[in-house]
Order: structure tokens, then sequence, then C-alpha cells
């Protein structure tokens, strides 16, 4: 049980990841209409700052400014460069933002090195949340933060003990992606500003009429949603890892999370980012081949069969293939996604 549970905690802390990712670029690529290739690569750098103010005024200003300074400069990128080829479509806008992620690339590799950083968090998120201690007599017992050590083994050596623990930095990216959900929903939905946001973003005339500066809705935008990349990049560069790498990491995968979720849906997003996170974290533990499966069903295969290279396939070696699957039947039988509103 203790397994089950640590593996679908590990499952979910790796899609409020993606939606921490996804967040931004639903704003910008769903609303918009803005193909913004380079939305991992803002994370990408907000991890490599936030490394280097962590290191020169701490940890928790990092969080703070590291974001402030990748949102502004998104603000400045779509200002100076993204605004000119808007109107020549999306082709251009592809273009325009696939170059700034090689030259976001380049420029981290010349500044940082090609070596993965040692990006660590402050002592308050360091070790366990919690520990899950499976007694074989006593059962499942939770124990926050670090479990003693007399929790952990038993005086009879025949009895099994088993301790998970959960780290604290894990817990504390959760928590952050929650919040980003629960400050979205109510910015869009029950401020001014969100009316102005999707007022613009729908009848930008009819907004412009009334006396808002579109273009400046448009440019605030796209700087909170790279910021938000970049917030995304401080917590996920001290949780995983900060290397040049990353942005490739996950940068096809959240753009599967805004068409599977639905075009311009933050709940669906949400949704999205959770499925496949789970996906992925269940298929990579239970590492199971094709053969074992059927032959635990009783399905009994000839020895050509199991040796066979596809039944000898681990569901840990086809977890990566496994969103682009999901978003090949998602667009085969939903092509709206599952909270979309709009289709294509």
């Amino acid at each position: 049980m203790e397994f089950f549970i640590i593996s679908m905690l590990n499952g979910l802390s790796y899609g409020l990841l993606l939606f921490m990712l996804s967040a931004g670029l639903t704003l910008i690529f769903s609303m918009m209409g803005v193909l913004n290739f380079a939305h991992a690569s803002f994370y990408m750098v907000g991890a490599y700052v936030g490394y280097t103010l962590s290191g020169v005024m701490g940890f928790w200003p990092a969080l703070v400014i590291a974001p402030l300074l990748v949102g502004g400069l998104g603000a400045l990128f779509e200002r100076m460069a993204l605004r000119g080829v808007h109107k020549f479509g999306h082709v251009a806008e592809l273009l325009l933002t696939f170059g700034l992620s090689y030259i976001f690339l380049e420029l981290v590799q010349l500044i940082w090195g090609r070596t993965a950083l040692e990006f660590n968090p402050p002592e308050s998120l360091k070790g366990p949340a919690f520990t899950l201690v499976n007694h074989a007599v006593d059962g499942l017992r939770l124990v926050w933060g670090a479990a003693p050590a007399n929790l952990c083994s038993a005086a009879d050596a025949a009895v099994r003990v088993v301790c998970s623990p959960f780290p604290m930095t894990r817990g504390f990216m959760m928590v952050v992606a929650l919040l980003m959900l629960l400050g979205l929903w109510l910015l869009l939905t029950h401020t001014r500003i969100g009316l102005v946001i999707q007022a613009a973003l729908t009848h930008p005339h009819m907004a412009e009429s009334l006396g808002h500066n579109v273009p400046r809705v448009f440019m605030l935008v796209f700087g909170a949603g790279t910021g938000l990349a970049g917030l995304a990049g401080v917590i996920g560069g001290s949780t995983y890892v900060t290397e040049p790498s990353m942005a490739g990491t996950v940068g096809s995968i959240i753009f599967v999370v805004v068409v599977v979720g639905g075009l311009g849906s933050l709940s669906g997003a949400f949704l999205a980012s959770l499925l496949i996170g789970v996906i992925q974290t269940f298929a990579i533990a239970f590492d199971y081949s094709l053969s074992s499966v059927l032959g635990n069903l009783g399905v009994t295969l000839s020895e050509a069969a199991r040796n066979n290279s596809v039944a000898k396939l681990t569901l840990s070696q086809v977890a990566p293939i496994l969103p682009y699957l999901f978003l090949v039947l998602i667009l085969i039988f939903r092509p709206k996604g599952l909270l979309g509103k709009r289709e294509g």
C-alpha cells in the first residue's frame, strides 16, 4: 500500500510541475493563439537565474525575483520581436520562438556550462515532508518528517518494516501549483483585470474601442505566462535537476498537456497534467513486460513469442511515448480535448 501511495504522490507532483508550465502556455498559446515554442526555454532560464540569485541572496528571494525577471524578459520579447511578426501568422511566430529557444540554449551553455548544476533547496525544504511506515504487524502509519530509526526497524528480524519518505521539495511544489491554479482562476473570473484580459482576447476591437490598450494586454499576458514558467523553473530546478537539457525534457510534453486538456481550458490543462504525470510514473514503477502480463493472466505464449522484441518491451521502456499516444487518441476521438470548448 505504501508503494502505491508514494507512487501516486510522485505522479501527482510531476503532474503539478507540468501544470505549472502548461498554465503559462495555456494563457499564451490557447488564449492569444501564439505558438510559443520557447516556453520551456523560459522554464530553463528561470532555473538558472534562480540558481544564480539563490547563491547571492538566498532561495526565498530568488523564488520571487527570478520569475519577475523571466516575465519581464518575456514581455520585452513580445514587445520587441513577437508583435512585429504576429501579423504574418502562426508559422512566423513558430519560427521566431523556435529560434529563440536555441538562442537561450546556447546562452545558458556559454554562461553556466554544459554540466548539471547543484541547485540545492533551502534547509527548510530538505528532508522528507512525511514518512509512510508499513509494519507487517501494526499496519500502515504516517509520521511527519523523518521517521525515527526505531520505527524503521523491528526487534524480530522476521517482521518486515518498510519506511517510504516523501520529499519536502515535492510537497512544496504541489502546494505552489495548487495555489497557482486558485490564483489564476480568481484572477481571470473574479477581477476586473481578468475581465479586461478575456475581453481583449476574444473581442480585441471592442475592448480597444472602450479605451483599453490591447497590445499592452497581450504583452502583459505573454509576460505573465513566461513568468509562471520561470517560477516553475526555480522550483523544478531545485527539486529535480538544473541542466541545459531540462527544456527539451518537458518542452514537447507541455504542448501535449495543453492540447489534451483542451485549448483555452485552465481546468483541462490541470486535469491533463495530473493524468500524464500519474500514467508515466506508474508505467515506470510497474516495470512489467507484455509477456509477463499475459503470463499472469493465464495466457501461454510460445517460445518464439516470448523471445519477440515487442513482447519483451517493459512499461518503463514505453513510458516516454505514452503522453504522445494519449495525444493521438484524444485528437482522433475528442479533438476539442478533455475539457475544451472548441476544436482545433
